[in-house]
Parts: structure tokens; C-alpha cells; sequence
């Protein structure tokens, strides 16, 4: 990956030949996202976008001939996410500006593919027929729209969560190539602030009374949050200089216990936006 880095940082043809054919290519759009937030990254935004034109062509080829908005809606969020932490240098309004968009393109979706959320609808009705095959007709209603909203919101946030992450390789890469240690340095560091967390919460828990998809708004409001559980737990294994083997415990324990462990990183992420836990923690050899 790192030589993928250094051929596309070559020049502007280089990084617009890479970030177009990865686009184009099966199950490769990541890494045009990926290369396009390098280049805003470290060149600037107006010459990024500039580079994003040319994976937008094959995005927008997939959205509208495929019927697959995926690699377009990856691609717009790490452009936007890209050019947020290039002007502010601030994780946190990074994903702020992600959430934002996942909200958006979550509204959008129902409209610009109808045929698309249909089809998933009806293999999930077919699906659970299967198991209860003399429900009500109301219950059938409200089991149908709660199976699009859930489709709707996994949709959204499986974008969401795939452009965060391309935008941390984009960043990564940059370090790599440029600072070395640099993105360590500022993920260990990263927490909410006490009014985003709080946010976070309320959007929540108060999102769906005002019609709106809770799965959306659970994806969207709590994706930053999660983030900062992730971060505090590097940070803490770094202080601490516990070694890798930790954090790959840390993420088997993650895959078993899934849900679980998500909701105690979420009531940690908070708990430390008020406490700083990392800022409490003394490193070893240290004096008492």
C-alpha cells in the first residue's frame, strides 16, 4: 500500500489514472476514495477535487447504469471528510461532517432508488415469511417499514463506516510517506468534546419522536462516538506501551462480543469526553 502511495503522489496524471481505474474496477472503489483524500490531503483541496473528478466519472457510471451507489456515496464522503480535516485539522468535525452527509444520503436514498430499497424489502419480507407465515396484515405493515428503515440505515452507515476508514488510510498513508507517526499520534489524542458527546446522545434518543429513521440517526450519531471508544482504547495501550498483542485481543473480543463491548466503548467515549481518561493514566517508569 505504501508503494501505491508513493506512485500516486508522482503527479496529478499518476494519481488520476490510479483513482479512476480502482473506481471503475470491482470491489476497488475504496481505494480510488482512498487516493483522492491522499491528494487533498497533502496537495490541497482545490487540487484534489481536481482528482476526484476523474473517480467521479466511473462512480457515477456504477450509480446510475449499475443501480449501485456505493462506490459514489464512499467517494463523496471521503472527499468531504478529506477536505474538512485538511482545513481544520479536527477528527471531530471530520466525522461530524460524515454524520451530516450519512443523514443526508440516508433521506436521498428512498428517493433516487426506489426499485433498489424494493428489492431488499421484499427479500427481507420473503425472508421472515418464512418464520411467521400467519402474521396480521398490520403487523406485515409495520414489519415492512421497519425492514426499509433498517435497510436504509445499514446502507447509510456501512458508507459512513467505509469512507471513515479510507479517509484514516488516506491519512495514514500521508504520515507514512510524510510525517512518520503523525496519525498515531493523532488518534491515540482523539476525543469528543463534552458538547458533541452530549449531542450525540440526544440526537439519539430524540431523533426518531421527529421522524426519523432511528437506524440512521443511530449510525449517524453514534459512529463518532464509537470512534473515540476505539481511539481511547489505542490511546490507553500506548501510554501504557502494552504492546500490539493487546489490541488484537482487543478487536477478537470485539468480533465475539459484539454488541456488548460496542455499548461499554460507547459509555466509555463518553464518560471520556468529560474525564480524559487518557490524561489520567501515567506512563510506565513514570514518577508517582
Amino acid at each position: 500500500m505504501r508503494a501505491l502511495a508513493q506512485f500516486v503522489m508522482r503527479g496529478p496524471l499518476q494519481a488520476g489514472v490510479v483513482a479512476a481505474a480502482a473506481t471503475a474496477a470491482p470491489l476497488l472503489f475504496w481505494a480510488g476514495a482512498a487516493v483522492v483524500g491522499l491528494v487533498i490531503l497533502r496537495l490541497g483541496i482545490s487540487r484534489g477535487l481536481n482528482i476526484g473528478l476523474w473517480a467521479l466519472l466511473p462512480a457515477m457510471g456504477w450509480a446510475w447504469f449499475g443501480q449501485d451507489p456505493t462506490a459514489l456515496a464512499v467517494l463523496l464522503q471521503v472527499m468531504l471528510m478529506a477536505s474538512v480535516l485538511r482545513a481544520t485539522s479536527s477528527w471531530e468535525r471530520v466525522f461530524i461532517s460524515g454524520s451530516v452527509l450519512t443523514v443526508v444520503m440516508g433521506l436521498l436514498l428512498p428517493v433516487l432508488y426506489p426499485q433498489l430499497l424494493d428489492q431488499l424489502v421484499s427479500a427481507g419480507m420473503e425472508l421472515y415469511e418464512q418464520y411467521d407465515i400467519a402474521a396480521s396484515p398490520e403487523a406485515g405493515s409495520q414489519l415492512e417499514a421497519d425492514i426499509r428503515h433498517t435497510m436504509i440505515g445499514s446502507m447509510s452507515g456501512m458508507f459512513l463506516a467505509t469512507a471513515v476508514f479510507m479517509t484514516m488510510l488516506a491519512r495514514s498513508w500521508q504520515a507514512g510517506l510524510y510525517n512518520p507517526g503523525g496519525f498515531r499520534k493523532e488518534f491515540h489524542a482523539f476525543r469528543l468534546s463534552v458538547p458533541v458527546a452530549i449531542g450525540s446522545v440526544v440526537a439519539v434518543l430524540v431523533g426518531p419522536s421527529l421522524g426519523l429513521n432511528p437506524v440512521l440517526i443511530a449510525w449517524a450519531a453514534g459512529m463518532p462516538v464509537f470512534l473515540a471508544g476505539i481511539a481511547l482504547v489505542h490511546g490507553v495501550v500506548g501510554v501504557r506501551e502494552l504492546g500490539s498483542h493487546w489490541l488484537v485481543m482487543f478487536y477478537i473480543a470485539l468480533v465475539l462480543l459484539g454488541p456488548s463491548l460496542m455499548f461499554l466503548l460507547l459509555v466509555l467515549a463518553f464518560v471520556d469526553s468529560w474525564l480524559d481518561i487518557r490524561g489520567r493514566i501515567k506512563p510506565p517508569g513514570s514518577a508517582e
